[in-house]
């Protein structure tokens, strides 16, 4: 039976403070507890999940990274000034004049390389958001397992005390036997290794159920020792369709494969930018300076005037540029490598999405199975209870068979358990989580 993951590392310093800073997301007195159902859990998740935050975050980061670049063919104005004092000919480490008070303005036309490193952040814009959903299916998916297993531990929880009853009259009878000399004190030794073993049974299980309840807590934003109630629940929708139809389906929904082929069309961009590398660029510029006399302007020059504007475009021709050459070769090595790993995406997805659907198959027949030997056990619990009134058969056996009619009840709820997780792992391989739980 798969576990789930209670707790995921999150990186950079950044997010962490800006989690940090958020209100606390506990909810509600400790000592009332909260009925939830699997649909209203999932919705509260998405709304409270430190994962889903922290993606959120990292997509606003993207954002606002790409925008830098964009911002170069936007209007940008400056001002400053470059006051200095002057022995000599007046000038600037960076070649301007020296000036009292200076206003420049730039704005990018035309840039192919820079175009392409703009549309690739654009794109990766895009690949962020992807990867938001994907963090949301993940959340779907925990949020969903957690809620599903704590509902089946609590019941066989129940099964188990019920075990516990049966055994220690079991037990009882037993040592009652063998004080009489009827029974071997190897069958009151059996009788109580039985109960030991549904003992901790019955503690392992109040183990994971704590695991499971601090796990919910965490990601629905409830406060630490709250109460949960769930009950049991099927997955609503279905995912049993045609393999080939779900193939397709999850060729365009998955979030693996759209990753992939965001990062092909960003590489794609930036080729297409680096190429253009060989092509003249194109920015406006303006200046305008307001100078002083004190830097010694008429001394080296026929005319000073006080106030100066410069306006127009700044062409660069690349007449040889081995720069671009090399650009150009590692844009589309890199594009190439992309195309490879999208190819290898699909074909990875193909298999697991076949794999998931022959999965659920076999654990369909164990479910029968399982409920074919619940089925048997009942039956022979019902038969035994007849005997019994009838005076045929002992309370032991009666007992006994109880006991067996728990472990098939706990069997049974193991693969039904093992069919929904593997039923939202390929809805998950499909990408058709948010469209069954919406």
């Amino acid at each position: 039976m798969a576990r789930i993951r209670l707790g995921s590392a999150i990186t950079g310093s950044v997010l962490f403070a800006l989690l940090g800073a958020s209100p606390a997301l506990g909810q509600g007195a400790a000592g009332d507890p909260v009925a939830l159902t699997l649909r209203s859990a999932i919705e509260r998740a998405l709304q409270k999940s430190p994962d889903v935050q922290v993606a959120r975050l990292r997509a606003s980061l993207a954002d606002r990274a790409a925008y830098v670049t964009k911002a170069e063919f936007l209007p940008n104005l400056y001002a400053g000034s470059g006051a200095a004092y002057t022995n000599g000919i007046p000038e600037t480490p960076g070649g301007r004049a020296p000036s009292i008070f200076n206003v420049t303005y730039t704005e990018q036309i035309f840039n192919r390389p820079l175009w392409g490193q703009a549309r690739e952040l654009e794109e990766q814009v895009k690949a962020q958001r992807i990867a938001l959903e994907d963090a949301r299916n993940a959340v779907i998916v925990q949020t969903a397992l957690a809620y599903l297993e704590l509902a089946k531990v609590r019941h066989s929880m129940e099964l188990l005390r019920k075990e516990a009853e049966s055994a220690g009259r079991i037990l009882q009878i037993t040592q009652q036997r063998s004080g009489e000399g009827f029974e071997l004190p190897v069958e009151v030794t059996r009788a109580q290794l039985t109960q030991a073993r549904v003992k901790q049974k019955l503690l392992q299980l109040e183990g994971r159920e704590d695991e499971l309840q601090v796990y919910l807590r965490a990601q629905l934003g409830l406060a630490a020792e709250q109460p949960i109630e769930v009950s049991s629940e099927d997955l609503p929708g279905s995912a049993e369709q045609a393999g080939a139809d779900l193939v397709a389906l999850a060729r365009q929904n998955n979030v693996g494969v759209r990753l992939a082929e965001s990062d092909v069309r960003s590489k794609e961009f930036r080729v297409r930018g680096e190429r253009g590398g060989y092509f003249p660029t194109l920015e406006f510029v303006g200046i305008y300076s307001l100078l002083g006399r004190f830097n010694n302007y008429s001394l080296f020059f026929n005319h000073f005037q006080r106030n100066n504007i410069n306006a127009g475009v700044q062409v660069q021709v690349p007449l040889f540029s081995a720069r671009t050459k090399a650009n150009v070769g590692l844009a589309e090595i890199n594009l190439d490598a992309s195309r490879a790993v999208l190819e290898n995406k699909k074909a990875e997805l193909s298999a697991e999405v076949r794999r998931r659907t022959q999965q659920i198959r076999v654990v369909d027949a164990g479910k029968e199975v399982a409920r074919l030997e619940l089925q048997l056990a009942q039956q022979r619990v019902a038969l035994l209870q007849s005997q019994f009134s009838e005076g045929k058969v002992n309370l032991r056996e009666v007992e006994q068979a109880r006991l067996e009619e728990s472990d098939k009840w706990m069997a049974f709820l193991d693969t039904a358990f093992q069919r929904q997780q593997a039923q939202l792992e390929l809805l998950r391989a499909a990408g058709l989580l948010e469209k069954v739980f919406q």
